[in-house]
């Protein structure tokens, strides 16, 4: 079974690829943004069910770096929504709905990578990085299967947590 943070790692290089796409005019940009949507989505929420609950109680991570990648994944939520709310992808206000985004998940991921992630990588065992890799796989398909990355599943995750954001 895949070691969690490979698999964390691996969805922030997809991101990174879709985020090329979809600045990219021969794109199918509508298609693109669909994907990328539903991906950030169900990666956070698995993020936030198994991951993060493990790494507060192996005290890997402190409960100040998790609840950070918390607010995170709310404000990617925010710039998502606004986003997807964007009715033209050939427009200006795509670009810059886009780019607002791209600078919250690179932030983000940026930002886990070298905190949440190291400690994982340290501080629990192989065994338990790939029973969470179990976890967030499981967790991860559900939410996709569930197409999460609806618009009007986004609306309802930044209803649900704005008090997170300062």
């Amino acid at each position: 079974m895949p070691d969690v943070v490979e698999l964390i790692l691996a969805d922030h290089r997809e991101f990174e690829e879709l985020m090329r796409g979809l600045r990219d005019v021969s794109a199918e940009r509508s298609v693109l943004r669909s994907e990328f949507a539903a991906l950030l989505v169900a990666h956070a929420d698995a993020e936030e069910r198994e991951v993060y609950p493990e790494l507060r109680r192996h005290a890997s991570s402190t409960d100040q770096e998790v609840e950070h990648g918390e607010e995170e994944h709310a404000e990617i939520n925010q710039a998502l929504l606004a986003f997807l709310e964007v009715g033209d992808v050939e427009g200006e206000a795509y670009d810059e709905k886009l780019e607002e985004l791209v600078e919250v998940v690179n932030h983000h991921t940026n930002e886990e990578e070298q905190t949440l992630l190291n400690d994982a990588r340290v501080k629990l065992s192989e065994s338990e990085r790939q029973s969470l890799g179990e976890g967030f796989l499981a967790a991860r398909k559900a939410m996709l299967d569930a197409d999460c990355g609806r618009v009007e599943i986004v609306r309802s995750l930044v209803t649900k947590t704005a008090d997170r954001i300062d």
